[in-house]
């Protein structure tokens, strides 16, 4: 059966089975319209995964979309109006309508498109095959681009010629591997593979947002090492993340296999930690030039700041550590050197011992809650002390008596110290 007639159906699916979804079909069907489902939740629900957001593509103009959402007293938001997307919702709920459309000119980066009524151009002009599926009103799945078999397959694969689309915008590369991290088996689709290598300079056209994003949601993936790999061997790793060209990869496995062993959820940036050098200047300049949010920048800086855990600390000099540095750049430190001693010992006993310990102190670090020292300036002052040198002193002699007893000194203990 081919990609042009095969249907298969979504119909039973709790999310497609929602009110408000067929009142968002319902209105954009009727008097000529024609509306589906299109993209991620269709793909999502045939390979079995959860739906997040649901997409809807129309023949309708977003003029028309807004006028019947106005009629129908649902609110319309022009999100993206000017490139036919409008935002119904319904019980709170968005849904993303976007009219069908054919590429006009492409640029690289963006295309200039024209909005149309045929749905084979709208799903040609697509990326992916499995992002370009339909599901109409009934729930039947419509293929016009061979998906449903490269889902089957779980092929992550450019909808006709690779090269062409990556053309139309650098940032499908990053998108190959991304969607092949998360619902890739196998080797990656040839053709697209030789297409992301032989395009990837094209990526330094991109925005730095659009480029960390694409990486991000990458990392996120329950295993991204297979893609990383990929794009390591291709160059394109290295187009985008130049700081992991001479560091290599190889201690990223250790962190996967480890958090899906423990169940720690996916965390992109210590994956990332684990693929960069632990040099402070590089990662500042590496989180300055993707553009990473401050409280991204700040925590990549203080772990790379964060010197070695010994495996042999007392909890006593771990607590005091949290205290006194970056108790979230401590703890990753902690599970990067845990990740590397796990994966050492599937052949070395003496690493075996040294993950023990390392998993002893991030329990301790995973219960840590920075207490409140209890004692202030104004109680010395109270107590008798001189305004001056001897407060701060004073301060400072009594907080180390406060760690050193573990943080239970109470503050009227504290004070019992002072000399007046």
């Amino acid at each position: 059966m081919s990609g042009d007639d095969r249907r298969d159906s979504i119909a039973d699916a709790g999310w497609f089975k929602a009110r408000r979804l067929h009142r968002v079909l319902d209105l954009l069907n009727a008097e000529g319209g024609e509306a589906r489902v299109v993209g991620g939740a269709v793909r999502n629900t045939l390979m079995g995964l959860g739906v997040g957001d649901v997409d809807i593509a129309t023949t309708l103009h977003p003029a028309e979309v807004v006028e019947r959402a106005r009629k129908a007293r649902i609110k319309a938001v022009p999100t993206g109006i000017d490139h036919g997307t409008v935002t119904l919702i319904v019980e709170s709920v968005p849904f993303e309508v976007t009219t069908l459309r054919a590429d006009v000119e492409s640029h690289g980066r963006h295309a200039t498109v024209a909005y149309g009524a045929d749905w084979s151009v709208d799903a040609h002009r697509r990326d992916l095959t499995i992002n370009g599926l339909y599901a109409d009103r009934d729930g039947n799945v419509i293929d016009l681009v061979g998906g449903l078999t490269d889902i089957d397959s779980r092929t992550v694969r450019f909808i006709g010629d690779a090269a062409t689309r990556i053309k139309e915008d650098y940032l499908r590369i990053l998108r190959f591997f991304r969607f092949f991290a998360w619902y890739g088996d196998g080797r990656p689709d040839a053709d697209g593979l030789r297409a992301c290598a032989r395009l990837k300079s094209g990526l330094a056209d991109l925005s730095a947002e659009r480029v960390w994003s694409e990486l991000k949601r990458l990392l996120a993936a329950p295993d991204p090492s297979r893609a990383l790999l990929w794009m390591r061997q291709s160059g394109v790793l290295s187009e985008i993340l130049p700081e992991s060209e001479k560091w290599g990869i190889d201690a990223v496995f250790g962190v996967i296999e480890t958090g899906a062993t423990l169940q720690w959820p996916a965390d992109p940036l210590m994956r990332l930690m684990a693929i960069v050098p632990q040099d402070a200047e590089r990662v500042d300049a590496m989180a300055s030039r993707l553009r990473m949010s401050n409280s991204e920048r700040k925590r990549l800086v203080q772990w790379a700041h964060q010197a070695a855990i010994d495996e042999g600390l007392a909890d006593l000099a771990l607590r005091r550590m949290l205290y006194r540095g970056d108790a979230q750049a401590v703890t990753d430190r902690i599970r990067l050197q845990l990740c590397a001693r796990r994966k050492a010992a599937e052949q070395d006993d003496d690493a075996l011992k040294a993950a023990a310990a390392l998993s002893r102190l991030l329990k301790v670090a995973a219960d840590w809650s920075a207490p409140s020292f209890p004692v202030t300036g104004g109680d010395l002052l109270k107590a008798g002390l001189s305004p001056g040198p001897d407060v701060g002193a004073a301060m400072n002699a009594l907080e180390e008596a406060w760690i050193d007893s573990n943080f239970t000194l109470t503050r009227k203990e504290l004070l019992e110290r002072v000399a007046t």
